[in-house]
């Protein structure tokens, strides 16, 4: 029993309580503000984009890396998707010609981070802080530090619609969250991001590419960012360089909270996801009780160095 709960399960398990204590401080202190259904819905709709975010985040933490940049790649997608060449385009066609365009713009942020890592050998951290300075920069350059309004209402319409009740956003989440999942236990790339983050050594002498394999990753994160743009362009109709501020520390701290090692080679889906909803219910118990965005900061800066602690606590166990 005591392995049980040390283990994958029993981090599951305490992610759950902690929501749970959450939701119950959100009851209480801000009564039927708090457990409405239009609350419920507006606390997965903004856990639905940074969610997709930090799917990819937990991929590329797992094997090894981080990245800085998602916030500004998850800016240049969508500055990039709603200029007015882009969106004439998607008159003249679909508005499908906006999805593709933010998608292969963030794939292909991800893969400069994943050639200048994997084959330029130069260090995550400083690859992607330049990334993040190139691609907020390019993105104020080509909207002109100006908010570009998406025009086409078949895009606006469509993502920000619902089936069945259920945001066409958090759908998608929950699609990203689930293949995701599958991607990371069910097959061969899964298990190789697990060697090569536990030791990439040890998995390039067992045969893998392992520089092929980290830039991949980075390609995915980047694929991930380019979703998000879609979400974040559908939620606000409009495209900007402010887009995704801040993202990158959500992501890392949401990735972090579920229980995925910073130093690589373990982590789950599944942790990342409810890490994500506790920090979104967070923000919106303190938004409800009009709690300052300097007092939000200070309550997850102390959450992201406990979850820390805990880490180091559960990994010290593991190896005695």
């Amino acid at each position: 029993m005591t392995t049980v709960l040390s283990g994958p399960i029993g981090r599951n398990l305490g992610l759950v309580v902690a929501l749970a204590l959450l939701c119950v401080i959100g009851i209480v202190t801000a009564g039927d503000r708090f457990g409405s259904i239009e609350n419920l819905t507006t606390i997965l709709r903004l856990a639905s984009v940074i969610g997709v975010v930090s799917v990819g985040m937990t991929f590329v933490i797992i094997g090894g890396g981080i990245d800085l940049s998602v916030g500004a790649i998850v800016a240049l997608s969508s500055v990039w998707a709603t200029t007015l060449a882009t969106q004439k385009l998607a008159t003249d066609f679909h508005w499908i010609v906006m999805v593709f365009t933010a998608i292969l713009v963030g794939a292909g942020c991800g893969l400069v981070n994943g050639i200048l890592i994997a084959y330029g050998r130069i260090t995550a951290f400083i690859a992607t802080l330049a990334m993040l300075a190139a691609a907020r920069g390019l993105a104020e350059i080509i909207s002109q530090k100006k908010t570009q309004i998406v025009r086409e209402r078949g895009f606006v319409d469509f993502f920000g619609g619902d089936v069945a009740g259920i945001p066409v956003l958090v759908i998608i989440f929950a699609l990203v969250a689930v293949t995701g999942w599958i991607v990371l236990n069910r097959t061969t790339f899964g298990r190789r991001t697990i060697a090569v983050g536990g030791n990439a050594e040890a998995a390039r002498l067992a045969g893998m590419k392992v520089k092929r394999h980290t830039a991949l990753l980075y390609v995915l994160l980047g694929v991930a960012c380019g979703i998000a743009a879609v979400m974040l362009m559908a939620r606000t109709t409009a495209g900007t360089s402010t887009h995704g501020s801040l993202y990158e520390l959500d992501a890392i701290a949401a990735v972090v909270i579920g229980g995925t090692l910073l130093s690589g080679g373990r982590g789950t889906i599944v942790g990342t996801v409810f890490g994500v909803l506790i920090f979104t219910t967070l923000t919106n118990v303190f938004t409800l009780n009009n709690l300052d965005t300097s007092t939000q900061a200070v309550a997850k800066g102390a959450i992201i160095v406990v979850a820390v602690l805990i880490q180091r606590r559960f990994a010290t166990r593991e190896r005695t």
